[in-house]
């Protein structure tokens, strides 16, 4: 029962960000434009209040909800298909294709990520893709390696060597009798990493090498926000709260969900 209300206390409060990011940056003003005096307390007109420009926090709050949760589910795409991938030929493939494969995704863990990350935007520029392609780059090793160690286990197993004796070929194995059980571990990790690469986004951001203003993001709301922390602290605490609130959020859900599908960690 405890377990539960877990389950859905997280799950609750990521949709309450994910109904955010959806209907919250054009609900009641712009998110880019002055619509009131600068610092406004907050109140019925601006529910949180306005930044140094005058513009309504709220809604840069509801856009760069919306700017996270597209950077990290388009990320968490990209390596879950790339990891599937390679993970998959790492186990079914020659040698000539597994080893390389294999040797590259370990070579990969030897890069500190956010430092790879700085590198890959240095070379490309700043914006949204940049990010977006530097954080998948630094996402899918992790995603391979799991895939691989899941088929190696499953390969063994007495219904995936019925159906290698009767003759059924590779590809419809994995799509039939590989694929299905990993589904559950996949979407639990995922949801976890998804927490993570948000929290890489906004640091991206605050240092000012993501998401590039005018357009908000929580990581450079946070770094406009820190010149008048000490006049104006809430300014700076919206962004703070609801960051930590998604990434708690996306944790504890990947955590219970991990518990779920994996009968050792009950």
């Amino acid at each position: 029962m405890r377990r539960n209300w877990v389950l859905w206390l997280a799950s609750g409060a990521f949709l309450l960000i994910v109904l955010l990011a959806i209907f919250g940056p054009n609900m009641r003003h712009g998110y880019l434009d002055p619509v009131g005096k600068p610092f406004t307390d907050p109140g019925a007109q601006f529910w949180l209040g306005t930044d140094e420009q005058g513009r309504d926090v709220f809604a840069r709050l509801a856009f760069g909800a919306r700017m996270s949760l597209l950077v990290g589910l388009t990320v968490q795409v990209i390596s879950l298909v790339v990891g599937v991938v390679v993970g998959v030929l790492g186990v079914f493939a020659p040698k000539w294709v597994s080893v390389p494969l294999m040797r590259l995704t370990d070579g990969m863990f030897a890069f500190p990520d956010i430092l790879l990350a700085i590198l890959i935007i240095g070379v490309f520029g700043m914006g949204l893709f940049p990010v977006i392609a530097a954080l998948a780059v630094t996402a899918w090793p992790s995603v391979a390696r799991l895939v691989k160690t899941q088929v190696a286990s499953l390969k063994d197993r007495e219904f995936f060597v019925a159906s290698q004796a009767l003759g059924a070929p590779k590809l419809y194995l994995v799509v039939k009798h590989v694929l299905p059980h990993l589904w559950g571990i996949l979407l639990a990790v995922s949801m976890v990493d998804v927490a993570g690469t948000i929290l890489a986004e906004s640091s991206l951001s605050f240092l000012g090498i993501g998401i590039q203003p005018p357009d908000p993001s929580w990581g450079n709301m946070i770094n406009q926000a820190r010149s008048n922390m000490n006049s104006h602290p809430l300014v700076l605490l919206w962004p703070c709260l609801t960051l930590s609130l998604a990434v708690f959020a996306l944790n504890f859900v990947g955590d219970e969900l991990r518990s779920i599908v994996d009968p050792r960690n009950r």
